[in-house]
């Protein structure tokens, strides 16, 4: 009985030791260049399963044999950069007085207000907040929508600028300081864009706001739709197999164009380096991807070092994920960084947070 026991103990560890191995791979993928290797990009949203099953082993074991805790720890601590990146856990700190306060929202085309005669919920959910510098992603391009927001931001905010890729979303800042330059960030795309808008802060320095909506998933809505009927196992096996197949390939391809928009970013703020950078955007990756680590090896993710939790900010289609974020130079200090979940008017929710300025 004693020899079956320890085998059955045995068996379990090397589970727990497979979990970890693979948590650790998928955890450090995100080095990994998806123009070389499209079909290993995406790995990093399995990170949170292989998490969470390592924490299984823990609370396992701590019940069944204490001292075997051991290993699924030894896992955490190996994995603390990916799982940092991916749940970071700060202690929280209020900002300090006078901090600026950034927001970035995806606000999806304005499209869940449809008629001038209804209360927009992003205008209200903005008017409340008041932050600073507020940038948009999929912002409106014309009609009676940009009119009413133009109009109503425009009692807010001094300045502002938009952005518009042809045949794309364009993107937008509106800012209590002057902006007064404009970079626009090159690189291929059908119809996403970043720009670089110099704004003349307090204090007569000159803080380069970074906009960012790289490009989309590649899943149509109907590519969404079904992913999330296959979940709820609403699609038989084969077809399931098969619609798999296709949304990982959709995915590869997405991030193999993704990755060089994200290196023209990361070259345009090494050129501009020992200058105040704040950059924010829709990246449509994950936080263990190669996209958000090649932008955080150049700037402090503000929501790594001040947040805590995952901060889902996507949440449509049973696709559950941080993709929206907040960086800057080591001129600021971020506090409190936090995605909002409170506001449904979109598919994204807002992520906020506050940069005090360190002294020289």
């Amino acid at each position: 009985m004693k020899n079956l026991q320890d085998f059955t103990v045995r068996l379990i560890a090397g589970a727990n030791i497979a979990t970890i191995v693979c948590m650790l791979l998928i955890g450090f993928s995100d080095r990994i260049n998806p123009v070389s290797h499209p079909l290993l990009a995406n790995i990093g949203l399995f990170f949170p399963v292989f998490l969470a099953i390592n924490v299984g082993f823990l609370f396992f074991w701590l019940i069944v044999r204490k001292r075997m805790a051991i290993i699924p720890v030894a896992g955490l601590i190996l994995a603390f950069v990916p799982v940092r990146t991916y749940t970071p856990l700060n202690m929280p700190e209020e900002a300090p007085k006078g901090s600026l306060k950034v927001m970035s929202y995806n606000v999806f085309n304005f499209s869940t207000w449809t008629s001038p005669d209804e209360p927009c919920p992003i205008l209200d959910y903005v008017e409340a907040q008041r932050p600073d510098i507020l940038c948009m992603q999929e912002f409106c391009s014309d009609g009676w929508k940009k009119d009413r927001i133009l109009e109503r931001l425009g009692k807010l905010y001094s300045h502002h600028r938009i952005t518009d890729p042809k045949g794309g979303d364009p993107i937008a800042i509106f800012s209590r300081f002057p902006i007064i330059r404009t970079d626009t960030i090159h690189y291929e795309s059908r119809a996403n864009n970043s720009a670089a808008y110099h704004l003349l802060t307090p204090g007569g320095d000159t803080t380069i706001v970074v906009v960012n909506h790289f490009e989309s998933t590649g899943l149509s809505k109907d590519d969404r739709r079904r992913f999330k009927a296959m979940l709820k196992g609403d699609i038989e096996r084969k077809e399931a197999e098969s619609e798999s197949r296709n949304i990982w390939r959709k995915l590869a391809e997405a991030s193999a164009i993704r990755a060089p928009q994200a290196d023209s970013v990361a070259a345009y703020v090494e050129r501009h380096k020992g200058k105040s950078i704040i950059l924010t955007g829709d990246f449509n990756d994950s936080p263990i991807s190669y996209v958000r680590h090649r932008l955080a090896s150049v700037l402090t993710d503000c929501y790594v070092a001040s947040a805590n939790g995952p901060g889902i900010s996507y949440h449509y289609n049973a696709f559950y994920v941080r993709i929206d974020n907040i960086m800057c130079s080591s001129h600021w200090e971020p506090y409190a960084c936090r995605v909002d979940n409170g506001i449904k008017a979109s598919d994204h929710y807002p992520i906020i947070c506050s940069l005090e300025r360190k002294k020289e």
